[in-house]
């Protein structure tokens, strides 16, 4: 399956000089979306997942079903403030700034394997916080 094909480019989205890749047309394709879950959960399945970790927001769109496929649990890693018990932070670079992501400080053991989602990989800022 082309998935190029059913990405949208967005220049200059979210400032001047960007060029962002918007999955909601791919989203929208039901075949597309299907495809996706399944290849993730193809390269994934026998790697011992305990859980997957979805990075706010769209990660979430691709993490839970694919945690539910894996027969794991769905971590959310969340924007500052979102959070309602005890966190870890991490801070990070953008293209366009600085942010940061919390997840609760119970919610993976040692020992246990995560796997991390995103709906995509620009700088690589976001992911390298969420596996800090």
């Amino acid at each position: 399956m082309d998935l190029k094909s059913l990405i949208r480019d967005v220049p200059d989205f979210p400032k001047p000089g960007i060029l962002f890749r918007d999955l909601t047309t791919l989203l929208q394709n039901q075949a597309g979306l299907r495809y996706v879950i399944d290849q993730l959960v193809e390269k994934h399945a026998n790697d011992g997942i305990h859980y997957v970790a979805g990075i706010e927001s769209r990660g979430f769109i691709f993490g839970a079903p694919l945690a539910y496929r894996l027969g794991a649990g769905f971590i959310p890693l969340r924007k500052p403030g979102k959070l309602c018990a005890p966190v870890y932070a991490v801070e990070y670079e953008l293209e366009y700034g600085r942010d940061r992501l919390e997840m609760h400080q119970d919610a993976v053991q040692p020992g246990q394997r995560v796997l991390i989602v995103d709906d995509v990989i620009a700088t690589g800022g976001t992911a390298a916080a969420a596996a800090g």
